[in-house]
């Protein structure tokens, strides 16, 4: 089941790697359509028209495959979605919990994915 959504959607555990190994930057919000998450995905939607360096994706919460974020040792203990998870140069940049707002994301984006070193 995908989320409805405009951002592309990982579908499955092999997916998401592909997409992580693939791509330098990488945010992927793993929720429901449910009031935590869809902020989150509007946010994301309006930031992927902007930010051209940096692929957005949705992964439906409740797919099995969706494992592969939940099991991570850093969103073991989340308990609020959705579930984000922010990828650099195909390792875990950052991970959050819950609802964030545009200049959070763009926080976030920016000290983890955009910074120049």
């Amino acid at each position: 089941m995908s989320l409805n959504t405009r951002l592309k959607h990982v579908e499955t555990g092999s997916e998401f790697k592909k997409i992580i190994e693939e791509n330098e930057n990488v945010m992927v919000c793993c929720g429901r359509m449910g009031p935590m998450c869809v902020p989150v995905y509007f946010v994301m939607e309006k930031l992927e028209r902007d930010i051209k360096n940096v692929v957005f994706r949705d992964f439906d919460f409740d797919s099995p495959d969706a494992r592969i974020i939940k099991e991570m040792p850093e969103c073991r203990n989340f308990m609020g979605l959705p579930f984000t998870v922010y990828y650099k140069n195909g390792k875990l940049a950052k991970a959050t919990s819950g609802i964030q707002n545009e200049k959070q994301v763009k926080d976030i984006l920016e000290k983890h994915l955009l910074k120049t070193v």
